[in-house]
C-alpha cells in the first residue's frame, strides 16, 4: 500500500523552520545524481543555507513540500520572473523528491500544486528547464508541457559529467 501524503504551500517562516528537511531532500537528490545546480560534495550545512536563502528572497516565490507522516520529502519552487516586462511569467524551480518517497505520484502532485500557485499569482506562462532524457523530463511531457529544445553540455552533473539540458514552457488555462 502507498503511504499517503500530502501537498501544502510553505510560508517564509515555515520554509526557514523547515529547511533542516528541505536540505536532506536536496543532498540526498545530490547525492543520487541529480543535476540541480550542485556537485556531489554538497554538504548539508550548504543545502540549508540555500533553503534558507530561497525562504528570504522576499520576490513572492511559492515553496510547495510533499509530506508524509514521517515529514518533508518532495519540494519544488514557483518563481515569479522580476524583469517587469514579463510580469505574467514564472519559473519552476528545483522539483525534487527524495529517494524515500519517490513512486508515490509526489513529482506529478508537486507540479500540479505549483501550476495552481502560478494562477494565484497571476503568472499563466510557466518555464523550466532539466537534464535531457530524465525521468524529471519524461514528467514534464506527460504533463503538457510543451518542449523548447535542447542545450548540449549545459551543465554538469553532480559527478562532473556534462549533460544537456531540455527547456520547457507551459501556458496555463485559467
Amino acid at each position: 500500500m502507498t503511504k499517503a501524503f500530502r501537498i501544502r504551500s510553505l510560508s517564509p517562516e515555515e520554509a526557514q523552520a523547515a529547511a533542516p528537511a528541505l536540505a536532506a531532500v536536496l543532498a540526498d537528490c545530490v547525492w543520487g545524481g541529480a543535476s540541480v545546480s550542485f556537485m556531489a560534495d554538497l554538504t548539508l550545512d550548504e543545502a540549508e543555507a540555500f533553503w534558507r536563502r530561497q525562504a528570504t528572497a522576499g520576490d513572492g516565490r511559492a515553496i510547495l513540500a510533499a509530506e508524509d507522516d514521517e515529514g518533508v520529502f518532495g519540494v519544488v519552487q514557483v518563481i515569479p520572473a522580476w524583469p517587469p516586462n514579463q510580469p505574467h511569467r514564472s519559473d519552476i524551480s528545483k522539483l525534487l523528491v527524495h529517494r524515500r518517497g519517490r513512486r508515490r505520484g509526489a513529482a506529478e502532485a508537486l507540479m500540479r500544486a505549483a501550476e495552481d500557485a502560478a494562477r494565484a499569482m497571476g503568472r499563466p506562462l510557466m518555464t523550466l528547464d532539466t537534464v535531457t532524457g530524465g525521468a524529471a523530463d519524461r514528467l514534464y511531457g506527460k504533463l503538457g508541457w510543451t518542449r523548447v529544445g535542447v542545450i548540449p553540455d549545459f551543465a554538469l552533473m553532480p559527478d562532473g559529467a556534462l549533460s544537456a539540458t531540455t527547456v520547457f514552457y507551459k501556458a496555463l488555462r485559467p
